[in-house]
């Protein structure tokens, strides 16, 4: 396999996981979310990802999270399921799950919280690799999994045979860009950080967005990917100083996204709960400035 082995583009939400009052998955408000974003042009999602909490998942949890997404997107889009774990044994395990649900991929990180050699992480990826016979898109996310893919190891995994894209989500455009240029011969290469650099993403050549303000922030979230490739330049650098300034606004102040992700939803009148613990709701003056951000930026209001 490799990018030419699927034809994903576009923008594809990483969307939150709804827990009821009890803390269970909200399974309805997730189709409703889902639903939504298709409805706004989204040409895919991704289910249990770090913006759906996954660490806070159990694997039952997360097997749900592949069959809720792969039923109610039922063919309008591409699912990619979070798969990723420390070990190669859970990783294949869930990855299974996600092809036998109905997925159409795998989103897989490193191995997370020890620090790994860059041989050592290509030798997880080519155990998994060996074990699976589905897509899988690597995930560079090094600010939470510690773990870095570099351009060069990027390059590597481009040959394993499963592998047919990956979502560069490093927020250092240095090592995006270098990654980009490295793979995308091979591989289909979608902005993590859609807000901060997706509208240089897509002139560089980036195939989509994988992101998670689109749950909040519609149908500009979504929006800037089209106004890029369609050329509307103004409109998408406009767009642009919005996701950068809803970025800062969910990041800073005793703020951090996922916890300010639902909250600014449940402001929305969407169904998003409170995150899992560890993660804590926005509260307080925290909550009233994320408010008052978000009618600035003309999301509430």
């Amino acid at each position: 396999m490799n990018r030419d082995s699927v034809n994903w583009t576009g923008p594809i939400p990483a969307v939150i996981t709804p827990f009821g009052r009890d803390g269970s998955i909200d399974a309805d408000a997730m189709r409703e979310n889902i639903d939504r974003l298709l409805s706004a042009k989204a040409t895919g999602v991704l289910v249990g990802g770090c913006t759906g909490e996954f660490w806070a998942l159990s694997f039952d949890e997360r097997c749900e999270l592949f069959r809720i997404g792969a039923n109610t997107v039922d063919k309008r889009g591409t699912v990619l399921a979070g798969t990723g774990a420390v070990t190669v044994d859970e990783t294949v395990r869930l990855t299974r799950a996600a092809a036998d649900a109905g997925c159409d991929a795998a989103l897989i990180l490193p191995p997370f919280f020890i620090h790994l050699n860059e041989d050592e992480i290509f030798e997880h990826f080519l155990a998994v690799d060996a074990a699976v016979s589905f897509p899988i898109v690597l995930y560079n996310i090094p600010g939470n999994a510690i773990n870095m893919i570099t351009p060069r190891l990027a390059s590597r995994l481009a040959d394993l045979d499963n592998v047919v894209a990956i979502k560069e989500s490093s927020g250092d455009w240095n090592n995006f860009y270098a990654t980009l240029n490295s793979v995308r011969d091979r591989l289909r290469v979608f902005c993590g950080p859609a807000s901060i650099y997706g509208v240089p993403a897509v002139a560089a050549g980036a195939d989509g967005f994988i992101d998670c303000f689109p749950n909040v922030w519609l149908p500009g979230g979504i929006e800037m990917y089209y106004a890029a490739v369609d050329g509307r330049s103004d409109e998408a650098n406009e767009l642009q100083r919005t996701g950068k300034a809803l970025t800062d606004l969910c990041t800073n102040g005793g703020r951090s996204l996922y916890p300010a992700t639902k909250a600014a939803m449940t402001m929305l009148g969407y169904t998003a709960g409170d995150p899992r613990p560890p993660l804590m709701p926005v509260t307080g003056s925290a909550l009233n400035e994320l408010r008052a951000g978000l009618e600035a930026l003309g999301i509430i209001g």
